[in-house]
């Protein structure tokens, strides 16, 4: 048996949990449910109603509690996304700013749920860390200037392309 995660980021929606989680499911494909838990006499929602969602997305447990208005996301907190690809970043990008989602700077853009994420390309990472420091400065510097990341235009401000 795996080894229980020891922490797990919950996040908060006003009565839209069921929705959200869905969609996160509909967007990784390897996702699944976990365990629901509904209201009983006492809380916020309506008896019945679903309380907290347990589900998993690319390995990772999350917690969606439908918790009511009180609270709202901001870009202070936000999921990375590692892509294995440009394919990758396109497709995620395309489908997590989908339906009301927004793009923002540099990787980052926000779902239709209001929550942050950060698509980026694994090989980003190592351009700004590269042994070329003037390499490292110019694709940091393109990169100041995207919104969804662009793999090759990195490489080539790093090569001084």
């Amino acid at each position: 048996m795996a080894a229980k995660q020891k922490i797990t980021p919950c996040l908060w929606f006003d009565d839209n949990a069921e929705e959200a989680v869905a969609f996160y499911l509909s967007v990784f494909k390897d996702g699944k449910i976990i365990d629901v838990a509904h209201y009983g006499d006492v809380g916020p929602g309506k008896p019945g109603s679903v309380m907290v969602m347990d589900f998993e997305i690319a390995g990772q447990q999350f917690r969606a509690l439908n918790g009511g208005p009180h609270f709202k996301f901001t870009e202070a907190i936000s999921l990375s996304v590692d892509c294995k690809d440009q394919a990758e970043v396109d497709d995620l990008w395309a489908k997590l700013t989908a339906d009301g989602g927004s793009e923002s700077q540099c990787g980052w853009l926000k779902d239709k749920f209001g929550l942050s994420w950060q698509i980026v390309p694994s090989v980003a990472v190592p351009l700004f860390k590269g042994p070329d420091r003037a390499g490292a400065k110019r694709a940091m510097e393109a990169m100041m200037k995207m919104k969804k990341l662009d793999i090759a235009a990195l490489q080539r401000a790093y090569d001084g392309k």
